[in-house]
């Protein structure tokens, strides 16, 4: 039985008012409802009759429409459904039109075999899916990688309808590393989707160059009264032809990328390739060498590295310690995780023994980055010398110092400790002074020392003595050589971005044995409330 739009709004009207169970819907209620709703939504101001009103509450109850609503009235005067968790909405497809989506389903699939059809695939095997769990009553039997909280959907309709229509539109856009959002006129002209995210490219203005922009940073799209800006040069296949993923630089040349598989990951490059130019260059029992044709970028960098262990880049040299140097951090990630029951320990070393060693504190990056800034810092100093304070050349050096690690274990310290003084400290036979001695004569009892290795500092070069438990109290020259030659020291070998914790009341001495010709710096801090 047809029925027209205005009837379907009246149906939709009544069903929201008996599902709405909060109030009680009488029929000269309904009739108000119905008509707002034909005036919100197609303008209609002239009233619906109450026979009109009555005819559908009919209807809606008979199986003419397949509703067969539940609809009964209470006190000869209010309309309510018997079941509340009824709605017309959810009712069952029947079987006549599971009959039609069968046919409908027949007919999509003679399109698959044909080039211009691909897409229909997907959407084919969903109806399918949904016609056989419809018919047999049981779950689905096919599940597509979906992502239910996916941000930026909602806006694909009207990019799609912009680029369709050829309209220029309005950006209210912030990207992860913008501070604050940016409004610009986009000319839209492609949509894409990457591994469930997706994207639009388009440009701001005719000269400038293709812009990717993601969907989940759109706050917002108005319509923009400019002329819309046409592009005959892009061409998505040609555009997208030489990446994997999204991000193309459009002046970047293409790497003959090789790469060794493992036999076990190899046959499921092979059956799903990386890139549409991948070729096999050597196939062994051991593993698999193929060779793609791409431009480095992001997506390439993220799918080799979620092979982990499974993939070694071969070439190009710089692409592959540019893995490796991710590989490395990846790792530090874990190693430089301190464990809550591992810094309670070592902080209970400092009272007790007077120091502990924290063998990851920076990363090496960290590290690298802080011993640039130290010489851009000190490098018209004439002299370097162990004296100079650095918080006084480097009012970055807190920030720099302060990362989360270090912050942790200052914080079990002491909440309210702070960095009084930083000295970039170079450990060389021809400087160092290897004696026995106790740092407390210039810092307040509430003191620490912390020793940061710059470079690895081993017992052959640059480690530190330390007597354990010399913390107690001041002690004379005579006490300290009495005290050193009882004692068995413990050396303290602190590999780079480690860090020892002192007690400025704690023996200790360097370490300078051999390597005479190769310095090693340190950078030694003072800490206090």
């Amino acid at each position: 039985m047809p029925v027209n739009r205005n009837a379907l709004i009246r149906y939709r009207t009544i069903d929201n008012c008996l599902k709405n169970r909060q109030r009680s819907w009488t029929l000269e209620d309904l009739i108000d409802a119905c008509s707002e709703a034909l005036y919100e939504y197609e303008g209609i101001d002239k009233g619906v009759s109450r026979r009109t009103v009555q005819m559908d509450l009919q209807l809606m109850r008979s199986d003419k429409l397949g509703y067969n609503a539940p609809i009964l009235v209470l006190e000869n005067k209010y309309y309510t459904y018997e079941d509340p968790a009824y709605s017309i909405t959810n009712i069952p497809l029947t079987d006549q039109d599971l009959g039609k989506l069968t046919e409908v389903i027949e007919i999509l699939r003679q399109f698959k075999g044909f080039s211009h059809f691909h897409e229909l695939s997907g959407m084919v095997q969903r109806l399918e899916s949904k016609v056989y769990s419809a018919k047999t009553n049981t779950g689905t039997v096919i599940d597509f990688e979906k992502n239910e909280n996916l941000k930026g959907i909602e806006h694909i309709d009207t990019l799609y309808k912009a680029i369709i229509n050829k309209k220029a539109i309005l950006l209210k856009y912030q990207s992860f590393k913008a501070r604050s959002a940016n409004d610009f006129v986009f000319h839209p002209y492609y949509l894409k989707e990457y591994r469930n995210r997706w994207f639009v490219l388009g440009v701001k203005k005719r000269d400038s160059p293709i812009l990717n922009l993601a969907l989940d940073r759109i706050l917002s799209i108005e319509d923009c009264s400019l002329k819309y800006i046409t592009r005959k040069d892009f061409k998505p296949e040609e555009y997208f032809k030489h990446v994997i993923g999204v991000s193309v630089s459009p002046n970047a040349r293409n790497e003959r990328v090789l790469f060794y598989a493992d036999r076990e990951t190899a046959p499921y490059i092979v059956t799903k390739p990386l890139h549409s130019s991948q070729e096999i260059i050597e196939a062994t029992t051991d593993g698999t060498i193929f060779a793609i044709n791409v431009q480095l970028n992001f997506e390439l960098e993220r799918e080799i590295l979620g092979f982990g262990n499974r993939i070694r880049v071969l070439a190009p040299e710089y692409f592959r310690r540019q893995i490796k140097e991710n590989l490395s951090q990846a790792l530090d990630q874990y190693n430089y995780d301190l464990n809550p029951g591992t810094l309670t320990n070592q902080i209970k070393k400092i009272e007790k023994r007077g120091f502990a060693l924290f063998q990851h504190v920076f990363t090496r990056k960290e590290i690298n980055h802080l011993r640039n800034q130290i010489y851009i810092h000190l490098k018209d100093e004439e002299n370097w010398t162990d004296e100079i304070n650095l918080l006084d050349k480097m009012p970055t050096l807190k920030t720099l110092l302060r990362n989360k690690s270090l912050n942790d274990i200052l914080k079990r310290i002491n909440s309210h400790i702070t960095i009084k003084s930083a000295h970039n400290v170079i450990l060389s036979h021809s400087k160092i002074n290897t004696t026995w001695k106790q740092e407390h004569k210039k810092y307040s009892e509430k003191e620490i020392l912390l020793m940061i290795a710059l470079d690895d500092l081993t017992e052959k070069n640059g480690a530190t003595e330390i007597i354990p438990g010399s913390q107690n109290k001041v002690l004379s020259n005579q006490e300290i050589k009495t005290i050193t030659n009882h004692s068995i020291p413990t050396v303290c070998e602190v590999n780079v971005g480690g860090t020892l914790f002192l007690n400025p009341k704690t023996l200790q001495r360097t370490l300078m044995e051999q390597d005479k010709n190769r310095d090693k710096r340190l950078l030694k801090l003072y800490l206090s409330e």
